[in-house]
């Protein structure tokens, strides 16, 4: 049996000059979080971040809730901990079997003053923020609920030595913008209701870019700490792309050019096999009816159409699915698809979640 992720979730700053949720702090509150495990094990332990605090972050309780039970975590054998700005903590490993694609219940107390939190700002999930210590509450019907994940980095897992995990790293389209709130279907989650071994866990950022700061540190520069970390990794999926085409329209930034994505591409991939890591490379998502000003722009459009060429035709990458044939509109290809869009002409429904994780051929994982 070995540790190996059984669920992420990567988090950004509440500073950064671009918001698309409100950051937010908390002050004696309990904050329980649904995580949606991938993968699951007999044990597990769990990841706590104050990567992007101003202030130590002090928990005086918390608990964790599966199927199978409910348990308090302890980090050196202690319940109460305080981690220091900038660090990250993982708990003890505990008795607590949770099965893979259920829920996880984590609840914590934040004591004191926390200053704005780092999270997760669109992880399709909803969070349940209430006064006081209620940890161990069966339901919190009076809660607030905000769509969050404050905190939490992942949860490891003890499972069999020969399990095979992978990481969609990328964007919007996978941390699952677009998709129903609290119903599961990002595209990640429906590629894992597709495997038969293994599970994907998901380290997607809503606006992240592969070659620049914006929202969330760029793709090249977190992938040591969001994709070489994980324990277990034999595969990693990007997408990246339309916010390195779009974002700039928006921010009055130079348009980055098919040259420099492509050469972004190459280091993932380099990066990737360095550490013996199996690549595959999504094409770049239509998104040409963005309702967002400056997003769509006919350069933008066709860059995006020779990145896209370039993708299906290198060897680059040990595979390839085509997210972009898979979700455009056949009369309007820089379009989705009418019955795929989530209405904002950028981001997939549900359908469009599912359809995306169609495009991956099962045996290249």
């Amino acid at each position: 049996m070995i540790w190996i992720a059984g669920f992420r979730s990567a988090v950004i700053s509440p500073y950064e000059r671009v918001q698309l949720t409100e950051p937010r702090g908390f002050a004696d509150q309990t904050v329980r979080q649904v995580l949606h495990m991938a993968g699951g094990g007999e044990r597990i332990r769990v990841g706590l971040t104050n990567r992007y605090g101003r202030t130590p972050l002090t928990i005086a309780a918390t608990s964790a809730v599966t199927e199978y039970g409910q348990a308090a975590l302890t980090f050196d054998g202690a319940e109460r901990i305080t981690i220091a700005p900038g660090e990250e903590i993982t708990s003890d490993a505990i008795d607590l079997p949770v099965a893979p694609g259920a829920d996880l219940l984590l609840s914590l107390h934040l004591p004191e003053e926390t200053g704005l939190a780092t999270y997760s700002h669109k992880p399709a999930e909803t969070a349940h923020i209430i006064g006081g210590n209620h940890v161990t509450a069966l339901s919190l019907p009076d809660a607030e609920q905000v769509e969050g994940r404050f905190y939490v980095s992942g949860v490891d897992v003890l499972a069999p030595d020969d399990t095979a995990i992978a990481v969609a790293f990328g964007d919007s389209w996978f941390e699952g913008v677009g998709s129903t709130i609290s119903a599961n279907n990002r595209s990640v989650d429906f590629l894992n209701r597709r495997l038969k071994r293994g599970w994907v866990v998901n380290q997607g950022i809503a606006g992240n870019r592969l070659l620049r700061d914006e929202i969330g540190e760029h793709g090249l520069a977190r992938f040591d700490r969001d994709v070489l970390s994980i324990p277990g990794l034999t595969h990693v999926l990007v997408h990246f792309g339309i916010n390195d085409l779009g974002l700039p329209g928006m921010t009055g930034e130079p348009p980055v050019t098919a040259d420099a994505l492509i050469e972004g591409f190459k280091t993932l991939a380099h990066r990737a096999h360095k550490a013996d890591l199996k690549i595959l490379a999504a094409t770049i998502g239509p998104y040409a009816g963005a309702i967002y000003p400056g997003i769509s722009t006919p350069d933008g459009l066709a860059t995006r159409r020779e990145v896209n060429a370039w993708i299906r035709t290198t060897d680059t990458f040990d595979a390839v699915f085509d997210v972009a044939q898979a979700v455009a509109n056949p009369e309007a290809p820089d379009y989705i698809h009418p019955d795929l869009d989530s209405g904002d002409g950028m981001h997939l429904n549900d359908k469009g979640a599912q359809a995306m994780a169609n495009a991956v051929t099962l045996g290249t994982l």
